[in-house]
């Protein structure tokens, strides 16, 4: 059977209960080497961890068990209404995505490809631990249904506290919009998981060393292509510590619009507003990294 290299990045809105990320991450070394963890990304502010996981997609069982396993146990043990970051989040698992490695544009929907894990990934959550699940991208029932649409609708990108712009308590107890899967009342502790497949995605987030929100949300905003900066660029800005903002970019297509034109786009933009932009960086190795280190079996010790 053909080999298709891919990976499953992970993101739960935990980083302050050592305990819980243990058990989450032994869950996730039962079936090493076949799936691997190759990165892990901790973010104190934010209070958000990911995981990229690496497996082979053609023989997909591994990686849908041991991404099932922990977001199984990060529900069980993780409770929304506790939680408190800078950083947005709709649920304890707030996105899992899947991307193909190997081959950038293979996301057809059979039972090899990462479209087909992620609905497949997305019926056992929100059947077996009953949580509401929304799909996007190549996953989506309706094709090219994007991922900030979503989010915008489910109210992400709007603070509930006005104390440093933080995201506080869980989620509300309605919905405006219908699950893919899954029951279609939410609890508040848990929240909604948005699952989709995509090509490779870059995150890069660049620091500006001030605490004027107003100005900062002004570049963020004409930096990504919704405000008409960057094609294919998106874009936020978010607290992060006591003295700085992030821009924190998603890169859709990064072999069009490089992090490096991003870190210069917004280098000019603060400039022109009065303020320092720092040197950006990437919150996940480079995919020519990841597989490197998936085939050289780089161990899941972090």
């Amino acid at each position: 059977m053909k080999t298709l290299l891919g990976c499953c990045k992970l993101y739960i809105s935990e980083t302050r209960n050592g305990a819980t990320l243990e058990a989450i991450e032994q869950a996730a070394a039962k079936l090493y080497p076949k799936t691997a963890v190759v990165n892990k990304f901790e973010d104190t502010a934010y209070n958000r961890v990911g995981y990229t996981l690496v497996s082979d997609f053609a023989s997909a069982a591994s990686i849908r068990k041991i991404v099932f396993d922990m977001v199984r146990i990060a529900l069980e043990q993780i409770d929304l209404r506790l939680h408190t970051g800078t950083h947005p989040r709709l649920g304890v698992i707030d996105h899992i995505c899947f991307h193909p490695l190997e081959t950038p544009s293979s996301l057809d929907d059979n039972i090899h490809q990462p479209s087909a894990i992620a609905k497949s990934v997305a019926t056992d959550i929100g059947n077996k631990l009953q949580v509401p699940v929304f799909l996007y991208g190549g996953a989506a029932r309706q094709q090219g249904k994007a991922l900030d649409s979503i989010r915008r609708e489910l109210g992400y990108f709007r603070p509930n506290s006005t104390r440093n712009h933080q995201w506080v308590g869980g989620f509300g107890n309605s919905m405006p919009l219908n699950p893919d899967q899954g029951p279609s009342e939410v609890l508040p502790a848990k929240g909604v998981v948005l699952i989709g497949a995509t090509s490779w995605v870059d995150n890069y987030n660049v620091p500006l060393w001030s605490t004027d929100m107003t100005i900062a949300k002004r570049i963020a905003r004409k930096v990504s292509e919704r405000g008409g900066g960057l094609p294919s660029v998106q874009a936020m800005a978010l607290t992060h510590g006591d003295d700085s903002i992030e821009v924190a970019c998603n890169l859709l297509k990064p072999e069009i619009v490089s992090a490096h034109q991003v870190q210069l786009q917004i280098e000019s933009l603060a400039t022109k507003e009065g303020l320092i932009a720092g040197k950006g960086y990437f919150t996940d190795l480079p995919k020519e990294t990841i597989v490197e280190n998936y085939m050289n079996s780089a161990t899941t010790s972090f």
